[in-house]
């Protein structure tokens, strides 16, 4: 039978094991922030931001959401985080993106403080998450790293296949599954849009992460028995409901559950983990920033 890998469940035990640090820095004057910068009407990026100002709100936390119409022009945007990066009641600073095409995505992460670049997207903490000695890891990579940690998956020694090569999920996992540390140490291969006979890999992968956003892409004739799927795909579906739609994964859950021995739902599986990986990121920096002062 397939082991459910529940992002709600490990979620859960990641607040309860924070509660004592908010607690700590609460004690010391110290309410952990987080400023979300969202430029334009993108309803998905509408949708994330209110989850993840409800998360910090429950939490007794610092959250505030700066909505800026998606026609705002570069040099103020710059302002408006060059003001952030001055603020000592902001321990986070993140860029919902994406951004309108006419603003430069690079030079704006760039121009984030990267000891308040909670979402790890700086060039400076991707440099050093290539290195091996990160300080902020991108939430959605951390997060799946702590759901194998937490379910006891050792990925030592193991084939670990990843599908997606996105800068936000894709090379990130990759680095982290590959480092040579506890509970990593594997043999990463990163597959993608211009890879020939992705199953060649997946049949013979131990775990295999997919990050693609192509819905019920894998199938259980392309997985090895006993494989571990994590699914970071979140697709809509049309479905004769109310809503029209459903929510599916990039694995074709009824498929792959007669080969794998572990996989993530969808939903209810990584995505929780996104947000608690966000909450533990501003409070690692508000406990940094405290330190450093």
């Amino acid at each position: 039978m397939v082991q459910i890998l529940s992002g709600k469940e490990v979620s859960r035990k990641v607040y309860s094991d924070l509660t004592p640090r908010i607690d700590s820095l609460k004690k010391q004057g110290i309410i952990p922030g987080l400023a979300v910068i969202l430029v334009g009407e993108n309803p998905s990026s509408k949708i994330y931001v209110k989850s993840k100002t409800r998360k910090f709100e429950s939490l007794g936390l610092y959250s505030k959401t700066i909505y800026l119409e998606d026609s705002i022009n570069e040099s103020e945007l710059i302002t408006k985080i060059q003001s952030l990066n001055n603020k000592k009641d902001i321990h986070g600073i993140l860029i919902q993106l994406p951004v309108p095409k006419h603003i430069d995505e690079l030079k704006i992460l760039q121009l984030v403080n990267p000891e308040k670049d909670v979402d790890g997207f700086h060039p400076e903490n991707v440099g050093l998450l290539s290195i091996g000695n990160p300080r902020f890891i991108s939430c959605t990579p951390k997060g799946i790293m702590k759901i194998f940690d937490h379910y006891d998956i050792s990925l030592d020694g193991k084939y670990v296949v990843v599908l997606g090569r996105s800068n936000i999920v894709g090379r990130p996992i990759s680095l982290l599954t590959s480092m040579k540390k506890k509970g990593a140490n594997a043999t990463t291969t990163v597959c993608h849009s211009g890879t020939k006979n992705i199953h060649d890999f997946t049949s013979k992968a131990n775990v295999v992460i997919s990050a693609m956003g192509a819905p019920e892409f894998i199938k259980g004739n392309m997985l090895k028995n006993n494989a571990v799927v994590i699914d970071v795909g979140i697709n809509r579906v049309e479905a004769k409901n109310k809503k029209g739609y459903r929510l599916v994964g990039d694995a074709d859950w009824d498929s792959i559950q007669k080969k794998v021995s572990a996989a993530t739902p969808v939903p209810g599986g990584v995505g929780p983990m996104t947000i608690a990986m966000l909450v533990e990121n501003t409070v690692e920096a508000a406990e940094r920033i405290m330190t450093n002062s």
